[in-house]
């Protein structure tokens, strides 16, 4: 695929995502798709299928999961740091997505965790699920 038509498809993507973002019959707030916290992206990630803005809450985490993977591995890589995380090359957004959530349960009574930016509660999801050997 060119990097047009990756351009092209994001356009869209986002074009969608903002639309449906619009809608005020959204069931998780306006302000978890700010992802201020933990509890926020918990929220965003969670929404189920049978929701009207599913579409939009599994966009927006789907791309909040994809963005931080980007980020920590081109931090790691030009900075020559160990990675924190360690995905096989097969792992999905969507396995992501699981392990965040069923990490995000185990420690839904830590108000400090769920308090914390979510991209730290991410890595430390995806950390758990997919740890770097030594």
């Amino acid at each position: 695929m060119s990097a047009k038509t990756r351009l092209l498809g994001s356009s869209f993507a986002v074009a969608a995502l903002t639309g449906l973002m619009s809608s005020s019959a959204l069931a998780v707030q306006d302000a978890d798709f700010r992802f201020d916290s933990t509890e926020n992206l918990v929220q965003v990630c969670s929404v189920p299928e049978t929701a009207p803005e599913y579409l939009t809450a599994t966009l927006a985490c789907k791309a909040f999961i994809e963005a931080t993977v980007q980020y920590h591995d081109e931090v790691t890589n030009r900075k020559q740091l160990k990675p924190l995380i360690c995905p096989p090359k097969t792992a999905t957004i969507e396995e992501g997505r699981t392990a965040f959530l069923a990490w995000s349960k185990q420690k839904a009574g830590d108000k400090k965790l769920m308090a914390e930016q979510p991209v730290v509660s991410l890595v430390r999801a995806l950390a758990d699920k997919y740890p770097c050997k030594k």
